[in-house]
């Protein structure tokens, strides 16, 4: 039996590595910042908006980790380069990138303009190709493996009534990403995963927890077709990341991990 298999909490031990964190102003990527700060990691954390950006980072220091942040978001080239050399710059080297920026914008697509489907295609495919791409250079360079966990939905892989084509194509694109990257990259021990949710509690879902008709229907609707009874808590997103983030998932790549309570089940 290897010593991990005698103590096995230390395959998830994220201690000292170094995150890269973007979108880390967003619900996910302010929570993963939060998940990966309380088990002991060093963290880069990008967002464009400053001011939520700063809140996140004086979260993360409160729970004792060592932090840099980079007012930017994974837009262009310059600004994957800039975030990526903020963490080399601070810490030496990089062991872990979250890619939690992304958006969407729902309407029917006949109502839905060209400029408008390419800019959340922009914001959660071509964006998270470019930090992965900045992020892959310096890892392969440094020759010690690493992690890469991409933020994807139920919704890459189930459409949706409600004007969803644009969201929904993007993240069937981040799924081929995470798979494409992970055959990619499989021979330099960097794994690449995603975490797919479905409806989690956060500032933008909040409504739909609410004692309302409105909310009600909502939940109901949602219900009917999660086998667990519930919608999900941040603590239902908070395992699936650090079991990503460490070593417990080295022999995992390519994969794409539903924490959507049997959502994608039925």
């Amino acid at each position: 039996m290897s010593d991990l298999l005698k103590e096995p909490a230390r395959l998830f031990d994220v201690r000292g590595r170094v995150a890269v964190v973007t979108g880390a102003s967003g619900a996910f990527g302010a929570l993963a910042a939060r998940v990966l700060a309380a088990a002991g990691a060093r963290l880069v954390l990008a967002a464009g908006k400053a001011s939520e950006l700063k809140a996140t980072e004086a979260q993360c220091r409160e729970l004792g980790a060592e932090v840099v942040s980079v007012a930017r978001r994974p837009n262009t080239e310059a600004d994957c380069e800039a975030i990526v050399a903020a963490g080399i710059e601070a810490y030496g080297a990089l062991d872990i990138l979250v890619v939690g920026s992304g958006l969407n914008d729902v309407a029917p697509i006949v109502e839905m303009s060209p400029e408008r489907f390419a800019n959340v295609m922009h914001g959660n495919v071509t964006g998270a190709w470019l930090i992965c791409r900045a992020f892959g250079q310096r890892l392969i360079a440094q020759g010690r493996g690493g992690k890469v966990v991409l933020v994807s939905s139920a919704r890459g892989t189930l459409g949706h009534p409600a004007g969803y084509t644009a969201y929904c194509a993007s993240k069937a694109a981040t799924d081929g990403l995470t798979k494409a990257l992970g055959c990619e990259w499989g021979k330099y021990g960097i794994t690449v995963n995603a975490i797919a949710p479905t409806v989690f509690r956060s500032p933008l879902t909040a409504w739909m927890f609410e004692d309302n008709d409105k909310a009600r229907a909502t939940r109901a609707g949602m219900l009917a077709r999660i086998p667990l009874g519930r919608l999900g808590e941040p603590e239902d997103l908070a395992g699936p990341l650090l079991f990503l983030a460490s070593r417990a998932s080295d022999f995992y790549t390519g994969h794409i991990l539903y924490a959507d309570g049997g959502y994608t089940a039925g």
